[in-house]
């Protein structure tokens, strides 16, 4: 089953340049919660063959169980506020011809509450797997947006028949809307391109009430963006976006989100150059929205960014590692707590942005280790940052600035010891080559 990365956990805690007192920062917990639930090496897993098939519009209370194995194919809708239920270590496969999707309709819900010895897989159906195999999961609910017309999701299936359209809006006003509980559950290979649109994910979830509960979920090899966000009010805690191709964490059109103690980690090689670790806009265009209505807003703690890589400056100097974080005009930002490591620019803002103290009062970053990026804060199209650089180097935001070796970001969760970083890489290469990890 799953590698033990009881010995491997390689992003934790930071600690402050202060000799009086420490700072966590990055992804943090008294116990290892990667372990056991979490695979970074996926492709040599075998879950098997599919016994049923989960097709059509499920329009009744579902539940779907461990005993069986699920081939997904096509699109899957739940409607007629159904609510699909399924049980700790219950594995779906997207079928790959069909870029198949699952898909939370408005008054819907899904219960997908793994645990951490027994998680919930959504996976490809292919023999030999790769990112955009299927489509992904879409979860819809009635809360607001600030598009001037009500939401629809129809760009975000390769093929959907007329009359499945209704069931792709999403969007209101219910803000205490529950579509759902969601835990210890895998996405992996999804987010496969659709000939409507370049926007791919493998989670996406659209005007989601604040009841809507998710956390412990680990995207892999996305072909598209891992988590999208759009509209809407979301708490998420303890996510993990790892290899994708699109943006880890999207958030867009007055999605209000608290996200913590979250993961993304970028591979040079997979990621695309227009993607980044977290996307957070307002809006694409003015023309698309309502300003009377709230605008998107992100409040991001102890989250660890970085690119996994072997030789940073070279791929910087390439072209293969740009900015980790890209904020849009008219979006209120804030990340406390975090490690952003190994970018060319570490955050860029719209530019349309205004650079004032006003504006900048709503782009926040506090308590964060910058380390290993050529610069902090730009405004796109420009290179002159002085103005950004001198504004979030006041030592009041609490922020470091470094070239440290990758080493120091690490520590051993279980003898709080420091790992010997090269040691460290070792033994993530060869996960990924599948071979046998000792716990040296």
């Amino acid at each position: 089953m799953m590698k033990n990365f009881t010995k491997i956990i390689w992003l934790l805690t930071v600690v402050s340049v202060s000799v009086s007192a420490q700072q966590e920062r990055g992804i943090m917990g008294a116990d290892n919660w990667l372990n056991g639930w979490t695979e970074f090496n996926p492709s040599t897993v075998d879950y098997g063959e599919s016994t049923h098939i989960l097709s059509g519009n499920i329009t009744e209370d579902t539940t779907l169980y461990k005993a069986h194995t699920y081939l997904l194919l096509g699109n899957v809708f739940v409607t007629n506020n159904a609510i699909l239920s399924i049980e700790p270590g219950t594995v779906i496969m997207g079928d790959s011809q069909s870029k198949a999707t699952l898909t939370i309709t408005v008054g819907a819900a899904i219960i997908a509450e793994g645990t951490s010895t027994d998680p919930i897989v959504f996976t490809s159906n292919k023999t030999t797997k790769k990112a955009g195999d299927w489509g992904g999961i879409i979860i819809l609910g009635d809360g607001h947006t600030n598009k001037l017309e009500k939401s629809s999701g129809t760009s975000f299936y390769a093929k959907i028949e007329a009359s499945n359209y209704k069931y792709t809006n999403f969007g209101g006003e219910g803000l205490k809307d529950n579509s759902g509980y969601i835990s210890y559950v895998r996405v992996e290979y999804a987010g496969g391109k659709t000939k409507r649109s370049n926007v791919s994910n493998a989670l996406l979830l659209g005007g989601l009430g604040a009841k809507t509960t998710i956390n412990n979920v680990m995207v892999s090899y996305s072909a598209g963006n891992s988590f999208n966000v759009i509209g809407g009010e979301v708490n998420m805690d303890k996510m993990v976006s790892y290899k994708s191709n699109g943006n880890d964490y999207s958030f867009s059109y007055g999605a209000v989100c608290h996200i913590n103690n979250s993961l993304a980690v970028r591979s040079p090689y997979i990621s695309s150059g227009e993607s980044r670790c977290i996307n957070a806009v307002s809006y694409n265009s003015v023309k698309e929205v309502d300003f009377t209505k709230q605008n998107t807003v992100v409040i991001a703690k102890n989250m660890t960014l970085l690119t996994e890589t072997k030789n940073l400056d070279y791929e910087i100097e390439v072209g293969l590692i740009k900015e980790s974080i890209y904020i849009g005009e008219n979006t209120n930002f804030k990340i406390d707590r975090s490690v952003i490591s190994g970018f060319n620019k570490a955050v860029i803002l719209g530019e349309n942005t205004k650079i004032n103290d006003a504006s900048l009062a709503r782009i926040q970053f506090e308590n964060t280790y910058f380390n290993n990026c050529n610069g902090t804060v730009f405004l796109n199209f420009n290179n002159n940052n002085e103005r950004l650089e001198s504004w979030y180097k006041n030592p009041s935001f609490f922020n470091i600035y470094s070239k440290t070796n990758p080493s120091e970001l690490f520590i051993d969760l279980d003898n709080g010891k420091r790992p010997d970083y090269r040691l460290l890489k070792n033994k993530i290469m060869a996960m990924s080559n599948g071979s046998k990890i000792t716990n040296n």
